[in-house]
């Protein structure tokens, strides 16, 4: 048996508001939330040391996690903002 989702009347009525535009964000938020994550490889570089001290540092004071930040700006840089200065 399906489970069966109940909607308030508030809710269906603030849906019924919606432009199309609003409704086409919402359904590919919803699909990229269930999406399945992609496959992630570890992978071993060789970096200076005080580079990777630095570099941890500055995304200590800054409470980002260094490996996130590195494919933070990997991403970046393939999708061709080499720029990204996202703090």
């Amino acid at each position: 048996m399906r489970p069966v989702q109940y909607f308030s009347r508030e809710y269906l009525k603030q849906t019924r508001r919606m432009s199309p535009e609003e409704i086409l964000r919402f359904l590919e938020d919803f699909r990229l939330m269930h999406e399945k994550p992609a496959a992630s490889k570890l992978i071993s570089m060789k970096v200076p040391e005080s580079l990777l001290a630095a570099f941890r540092f500055k995304c200590s004071e800054r409470g980002v996690k260094y490996q996130t930040r590195i494919k933070e700006l990997m991403t970046a840089w393939v999708q061709g903002d080499e720029n990204n200065q996202k703090e």
